[in-house]
């Protein structure tokens, strides 16, 4: 309780976020390999007078010239202002609130930005257990896990932003946290083992920063729920990395 108090009294250091925009030439994503359904979510979310960007594993794929199995969405419009834009859209989830929207065969996942989580929204560990504060988009690439995944793409200038130097990272082909890896790793034990995965599925290192707590903090995978877990290792064991991972 009084290194929460403590915290609290300190001045909050600024912010050292740069945004920094990326042309084709720089990215060299190949446009015909974005989803169009995705572009699509994109174009109707810019119509409503909203922000609407592919984002995550999508655009480190598509820059490391890999095919994406998924195509996520980041917007600020909250998951309610999402779902009447679209003729099959649904609300779910309660710890992460996101928006599912349908288009034919295709799901794409519409995530609000997120902003600073509240101590009140974690446990003892420092898990999070609820994580619905909404904020911009340089706050909302803050809080993914790893640079390589805080990269967003517009599919309509196609420019990729970049806030933390993921672009770097994927082009030095090395897995790195965003903010303290204690911190983090706390958040959600399961960037662990993703971290992991990741690594052995593109066949990049992972930075030292990012490595080395993983033996200090272990055991607080035991605070994931099993449900989570199990989702994860399968992941692990049937991405077609499971060798190697």
């Amino acid at each position: 309780m009084l290194k929460k108090l403590f915290a609290s009294l300190m001045p909050k250091p600024k912010s050292r976020v740069k945004r920094v925009e990326l042309g084709p030439d720089a990215h060299r994503i190949d446009p015909e390999r974005v989803d169009r359904s995705a572009a699509r979510v994109v174009a109707t979310l810019r119509e409503a007078g909203y922000d609407g960007w592919i984002v995550g594993g999508a655009v480190r794929d598509l820059m490391l010239g890999l095919t994406p199995k998924d195509f996520d969405v980041a917007t600020n419009a909250t998951p309610e202002q999402v779902k009447p834009l679209f003729r099959r859209a649904f609300v779910i989830g309660r710890r992460f609130k996101i928006a599912h929207v349908m288009m034919g065969a295709d799901t794409i996942e519409v995530t609000t930005y997120r902003g600073a989580a509240g101590e009140s929204s974690a446990d003892e560990h420092g898990r999070l257990l609820s994580d619905n504060t909404y904020g911009t988009l340089a706050q909302d690439a803050v809080r993914r896990d790893f640079t390589v995944n805080a990269l967003y793409y517009d599919p309509i200038s196609q420019v990729v932003v970049d806030f933390v130097g993921g672009h770097k990272d994927v082009a030095a082909k090395t897995l790195k946290l965003i903010g303290d890896p204690e911190t983090r790793y706390r958040e959600d034990p399961v960037r662990m083992l993703r971290a992991v995965r990741l690594a052995s599925k593109l066949g990049m290192k992972i930075a030292p920063t990012t490595k080395k707590p993983i033996a200090l903090f272990a055991d607080l995978i035991k605070n994931v729920p099993p449900a989570r877990l199990f989702d994860e290792i399968q992941k692990l064991l049937l991405s077609g990395h499971a060798v190697e991972t």
